[in-house]
């Protein structure tokens, strides 16, 4: 049975306008390899309703998981929750679950519970809450849409607690060799291999140390006597290799 595949919406214009850097789908993609989902896209939109709206309908439709990441803070331009709750085609409101985790946290905290945090209670009917042990607002799952922050530590948490949940496949097996010749002397050999070995991906990434040109060549799958196979394949074919 193949494994699950899945996306990652990545939603923000600080991310589009280059104000911040976007780890956060490097970070889940690594856990969905560990997981045995297969990560088939990844996209990037900004804080624009009927975009968010768009692409999670074109994306929890195309694959068995969606993740986002981003918008569902305290301050206006936090419109994720509001986008997934339309493209899913439910009402969104404060709900009394996510309102009293906020106000136990903000008041052992002795922080004014005020209109601005309340806003992250909001959420789409029928969603079940993804925990965030970190700063108290919940993400949420609705559908096979997983929303959860932006700021990468919360994320992270938020994913901690939503993955366990998941059923996942084979988990993805990577082993690589360092060659240090142009990626372009290496093609024929890597090629021939991709088409004796079509069950697994072979891969070739090109570096500079000191102007010396190397390349890592990488072979994946899930089934790991296969992956060693073909790695042993691979490093008859480039001997000179580490």
């Amino acid at each position: 049975m193949p494994n699950p595949t899945a996306a990652i919406l990545v939603i923000g214009d600080e991310i589009l306008t280059g104000r911040t850097r976007e780890g956060n789908a490097h970070y889940l993609a690594g856990e969905l390899a560990r997981a045995g989902i297969d990560l088939r896209e990844i996209r990037v939109v900004g804080d624009d309703h009927p975009t968010i709206v768009a692409a999670v309908k074109a994306l929890s439709a195309a694959h068995d998981h969606l993740f986002t990441s981003g918008g569902i803070g305290p301050t206006h331009d936090d419109i994720t929750a509001d986008a997934v709750a339309d493209a899913f085609g439910v009402t969104i409101g404060v709900r009394e679950d996510a309102r009293a985790i906020l106000a136990a946290h903000y008041a052992a905290r002795q922080l004014d519970f005020n209109e601005a945090r309340l806003r992250m209670a909001r959420i789409p009917e029928g969603a079940t809450l993804i925990e965030n042990p970190v700063s108290a607002a919940p993400g949420f799952s609705i559908g096979n849409c997983h929303v959860m922050a932006g700021v990468p530590n919360i994320f992270q948490a938020m994913v901690a607690s939503v993955l366990p949940q998941l059923t996942g496949g084979a988990p993805l097996v990577t082993h690589s060799l360092r060659v240090m010749r142009p990626e372009a002397a290496l093609a024929d050999g890597l090629g021939d291999l991709a088409r004796d070995m079509p069950d697994l991906s072979f891969g070739s990434y090109p570096f500079v140390i000191d102007g010396a040109y190397g390349t890592n060549l990488v072979v994946r799958g899930t089934d790991p006597a296969r992956v060693g196979e073909g790695f042993a394949r691979l490093q008859a074919a480039f001997p000179d290799g580490h």
